[in-house]
This record gives C-alpha cells, sequence and structure tokens, in this order.
C-alpha cells in the first residue's frame, strides 16, 4: 500500500479525468491520496473531491505565489499591505473549511522567492513588501493549523532564511510529528531543522534525474521521508501530466538509493504519512 502525500487533483489538468486516474492510482496500490489547496477556489475544489472518494484527503490553505493576489488588491486600494482587511477574507473562508472530515491538513503554503516564468499573474515580481505579505499570510495559516489541530503542509522555494525565520517565531510542540517539507529542496540546513523539529520530508519523481536530490535522500532517514508526486507536475519520465500511479517508481528509485526492498520503502513511507495527517 502506497500514499501520495501530494497530488492536485484539484488542477484543470485533471478535470475531465480524475476518476479514471484515481482508479489507475488503486491498481498498482496508491490507496491513499492527499490533494493540497493553493488558493480558496482549489482548497474547496479539494474537499469536493475527497468527499466522493474513498482514500482520498484534502489540505486547504493560500500558497507563497496565490498571495501576489492579496498583495496585487491591497496595493490597488493604497492599504497597509499587512492591514487586516488585506488578509482576512481569503483566511476567514480557509478557516471555514477545516471543520469538514475529510480535511487534515493546512497546505500547501510557505514562502516562495522563485521567479516564475509562467503565470497567470502578468505583473508578478518579487519584492521585499510581497515576501513580507507571504511570510505574515503563513504566520496565521500556521496558528490555524495549531487551534484546529491540522497537520501543515510547507512549500518553501529559494526561501530558506525567510522560512527559517517565521517557524522559529511561530513553532509549536503541537506541530511535530506533524509537519513536511513538501518537494524538500536538497539542503543540509533544511534537513537539520526537520531533524531537530520531529518533521518530515517529502520525495518526489525529479529524484529520478535530479542528481543532487539524490544524493540528499540518500542523508535522509527513512522514518522522515513521505512520498508524493506534486501530480500534475514533477512526472519521473519529465512528461506532462504526471500521475499518482507513479508512486510505486518513487518509491523503487528510494529503495535503490538506500540498498533496501520496495516493500520495506511502501509500509514505512505509508506509516509516516499515517502519522503526518493523523489518519
Amino acid at each position: 500500500m502506497f500514499f501520495d502525500t501530494h497530488c492536485h487533483f484539484n488542477f484543470e489538468a485533471f478535470d475531465k479525468t480524475v476518476d479514471d486516474v484515481i482508479e489507475r492510482a488503486k491498481k498498482v496500490g496508491v490507496d491513499h491520496i492527499l490533494i493540497p489547496g493553493t488558493d480558496v477556489p482549489t482548497s474547496k475544489k479539494a474537499v469536493q473531491i475527497a468527499e466522493k472518494h474513498k482514500g482520498i484527503y484534502a489540505a486547504v490553505g493560500i500558497h507563497p505565489h496565490h498571495v501576489f493576489e492579496i498583495y496585487s488588491k491591497v496595493k490597488a486600494q493604497s492599504q497597509n499591505f499587512l492591514a487586516p482587511v488585506g488578509i482576512h477574507s481569503d483566511l476567514n473562508q480557509i478557516e471555514q473549511l477545516l471543520s469538514h472530515p475529510k480535511v487534515v491538513a493546512i497546505g500547501e503554503v510557505g514562502i516562495d522567492r522563485h521567479i516564475y516564468q509562467k503565470t497567470k499573474y502578468p505583473d508578478y515580481k518579487i519584492g521585499e513588501e510581497f515576501v513580507r505579505l507571504q511570510k505574515e499570510v503563513l504566520k496565521k495559516q500556521i496558528d490555524l493549523v495549531v487551534k484546529y489541530d491540522k497537520s501543515l503542509i510547507l512549500h518553501n522555494r529559494e526561501a530558506k532564511a525567510d522560512m527559517f525565520d517565521v517557524l522559529n517565531k511561530t513553532w509549536n510542540k503541537k506541530l511535530e510529528g506533524r509537519s513536511v517539507f513538501h518537494c524538500c529542496e536538497p539542503d543540509h540546513e533544511l534537513l537539520e531543522f526537520a531533524k531537530d523539529h520531529k518533521m518530515f520530508i517529502g520525495v518526489d519523481g525529479d529524484i529520478t534525474y535530479y542528481k543532487e536530490k539524490q544524493q540528499f535522500i540518500k542523508l535522509v532517514p527513512l522514518e522522515m521521508l513521505v512520498l508524493e508526486t506534486d501530480s500534475p507536475y514533477l512526472s519521473p519520465f519529465k512528461k506532462f501530466p504526471n500521475e499518482p500511479k507513479n508512486i510505486p517508481l518513487i518509491a523503487e528509485f528510494v529503495a535503490k538509493l538506500k540498498g533496501i526492498s520496495v516493500d520495506e520503502v511502501a509500509e514505512i513511507t505509508t506509516e509516516n504519512a499515517q502519522i503526518l495527517f493523523k489518519i
């Protein structure tokens, strides 16, 4: 049995195929899948899909890239970009979703300094005010994690120092064993932070071709690893769209890197995922 801890069935790529994709996943033993939200609409969609399928769960949250939408609205209205009116509307909607029994986590949320070549925001750019708003939104979502006893799915891209700054200020014992660095960058400081705070590390299909990630995963104890596809992205074949049916391929690659059996990888990473999401 496998657990895909990060799959975006709520994205357009799966609008017409989600039932078939779930069926293909189950045929290869991927019986559990978590769908993370990236904004309010995709969070609601994650819940809608999860409630229709056994073994499918949802996370809700505002991805740092989509904090730009809040940032743009606040700037256009000449408001203080950290004023409550600028961020509370979306966060209130996220909070309302947390009572649904299929919602087990908040995510994916975090900090992102990457300059995206493709984005729906034509004037997207990384400035310090925008990053500060990302950090503020992350802090408030971590507060919700603690308040509602949920798990935390963290997105960090080229923003390690900012991430550490937020986590060091907001860390709560409730987050131990309930947090994951999704698609973790191959960084030793991130690994040490995860070890110190009893966090999990997400490993994706890019491990099959990303040499630095391969060396990094060798260093991560199996007891810290969870498997994820980040579908429809990060296919082991560099082919879009990726699907949860590819989780066994990721497990095979991890097994080969660590010199252990695929069965052991499947068993331990599934147990880790169940601990992470309290399932």
